[in-house]
């Protein structure tokens, strides 16, 4: 995983003095890498010592590490779109935030595959694939992505349900058993109903397979499989938009390796476009 992923993803748990460090390597990792500890303390008005506990934080023995993982990290660092990967501000043109967007919605969905391990995605598959019954739970902006991901599912033959009101995804949570599977998706992981409705499923003995973001937070704690996303909300300076993006990006993934592994996916999910292909008429 990127040294530049981990960073976008832990930001907002930094102290003051980590987010200006970790802001100065985000914003030209190419100068930083090129600095001895000293020199970052002062060009963020920080101590050396603080550069030096920033890094052992993060799981580097010291200093010397963190930088040269900088520089590799810097030298590999590519966007596919060519697109200039900034915020958006509100003097851009239409086609200077469309450019930006497109860069944002890209940087999110990479970065969520780079920290997904196949093995992960896998068991994730593997959980579904046993489970007699399916619960999808999430509010908000996820609430979006736990619609579409029970209607995939459901296209494959298996009882997947989900409902928007929290109060009856808590009802249906209730009834759960071993034999289940609850998915929970929440970008935070801190949601109230989402943390309720995961904390009733596992007291009924179901698998709870969670989506969130990198940062510890008590949902993933509760999970069997924890998936994770990467986001870019503060370069884009709208909530929700490659959150979303990052959540589909994984729940898509899971969804075509069950695909994958289904030997009558195939026909259902044929099947299922013939039947409602007379409605579109």
């Amino acid at each position: 995983m990127s040294i530049f992923t981990v960073l976008e993803a832990r930001l907002d748990s930094f102290t003051l003095g980590e987010r200006e460090i970790a802001d100065a390597i985000l914003d030209d990792p190419d100068t930083v890498g090129r600095l001895a500890s000293s020199e970052l303390g002062k060009l963020v008005g920080r101590s050396q010592s603080s550069v030096v506990k920033f890094c052992q934080k993060l799981g580097y023995s010291g200093y010397q590490d963190f930088r040269l993982d900088i520089a590799r990290a810097a030298a590999t660092r590519t966007l596919a779109t060519g697109a200039v990967h900034g915020s958006i501000e509100a003097g851009d043109d239409a086609m200077a935030t469309a450019t930006k967007l497109l860069a944002s919605k890209f940087h999110a969905m990479q970065a969520t595959v780079s920290v997904n391990p196949a093995d992960r995605l896998d068991a994730a598959r593997d959980t579904l694939n046993r489970a007699v019954r399916i619960q999808l739970s999430g509010v908000g902006a996820s609430s979006l992505v736990a619609r579409d991901f029970a209607y995939k599912l459901q296209k494959l033959g298996m009882i997947a349900t989900f409902d928007a009101d929290s109060h009856i995804q808590m009802a249906n949570a209730a009834t759960l058993s071993s034999r289940d599977v609850l998915v929970s998706l929440s970008q935070s992981g801190t949601s109230l109903e989402t943390l309720r409705i995961a904390e009733t499923a596992a007291r009924r003995g179901a698998a709870i397979l969670t989506v969130t973001g990198l940062q510890t937070n008590p949902l993933a704690a509760l999970s069997t499989t924890a998936l994770r996303t990467v986001t870019d909300e503060e370069r884009v300076r709208s909530s929700a938009i490659t959150s979303r993006d990052a959540q589909l990006m994984v729940t898509d993934l899971v969804f075509l390796r069950l695909v994958q592994v289904r030997d009558d996916a195939g026909d259902l999910i044929s099947g299922a476009a013939e039947a409602v292909a007379p409605l579109k008429l």
